[in-house]
């Protein structure tokens, strides 16, 4: 945008190119007229696949939990989303906003101080902590308990964080994505995996021969990434939460995703 600097110098025919070829990067083409956007019309949302029920691909389309919030935020200022799918570490290292692949990221992603270095973040909009997931019958209860056998976890996530803290003499795998950790998990191919009880409750739904074993009292809240300073996106991002919370549509999202509501859940 530097040559803005120069449009003085400019003919009017040259100065109206360089305005056109700046209205892909706010909505509408006017920085003044809201959220600075990376493309005219959308809404473009990083996450990383799988990570059902927040965010998961099903009959050609991305949908969960993430992607319904996103879409009110959306629908509120005119746009649609726009899903891209993308290693977790490029999103919660900043990496993604400084090269402007995406507006916000919504991914299941843990408020901590390290990222908030690197960009800033809604209000919490999910409450989550880390759990143990096991073959059914399994007898692990903390991470302690695994001692001489392995641990898989997501590279770059809080499970991670906190199995490197507390696996004393566990060998520990890293996975790349979730989907990875849970086929190692029923496969055997690890002992036990460790990742936010959302997703491991709703795994074990659909596989019965698997368990959750144990909860960790870790604290965590979810909030939605936006690059650092873009406060008019992140504004408008807690406006419609905090209204959707308010009149209701909050709590129908959140049932449609886990059965319930979050007044009835332990495990929000």
């Amino acid at each position: 945008m530097s040559a803005r600097s120069a449009l003085p110098a400019l003919s009017v025919l040259a100065a109206v190119a360089v305005l056109a070829g700046c209205t892909s990067t706010a909505s509408g083409g006017n920085k003044s007229s809201g959220p600075d956007l990376v493309s005219a019309g959308k809404l473009t949302t990083c996450t990383h696949l799988p990570y059902a029920p927040f965010q998961v691909k099903k009959d050609g389309a991305i949908v969960g939990f993430d992607v319904d919030l996103v879409d009110l935020v959306a629908k509120d200022m005119g746009v649609r989303q726009e899903i891209v799918n993308t290693p977790f570490e490029g999103i919660e290292t900043g990496q993604d906003f400084t090269i402007r692949k995406c507006d916000l990221a919504a991914a299941g992603m843990t408020i901590t101080p390290a990222r908030e270095k690197v960009m800033d973040f809604s209000d919490p909009y999910f409450n989550a902590t880390q759990a143990l997931l096991t073959k059914k019958g399994k007898p692990f209860k903390k991470v302690e308990d695994l001692k001489g056998k392995k641990l898989g976890y997501q590279k770059a996530t809080t499970g991670g964080i906190y199995a490197k803290a507390h696996g004393k003499g566990v060998e520990l795998v890293e996975f790349e994505d979730l989907g990875l950790l849970l086929t190692a998990v029923k496969s055997g191919q690890v002992d036990a995996g460790i990742n936010d009880n959302g997703v491991l409750f709703d795994y074990v739904k659909k596989n019965p021969d698997t368990a959750v074993t144990a909860e960790f009292n870790t604290g965590e809240h979810y909030g939605i990434g936006v690059r650092t300073g873009n406060d008019a996106l992140r504004k408008k991002i807690n406006a419609v939460l905090k209204k959707a919370k308010s009149d209701g549509r909050y709590d129908r999202i959140y049932k449609k995703w886990f059965g319930t509501t979050p007044q009835t859940t332990g495990r929000s």
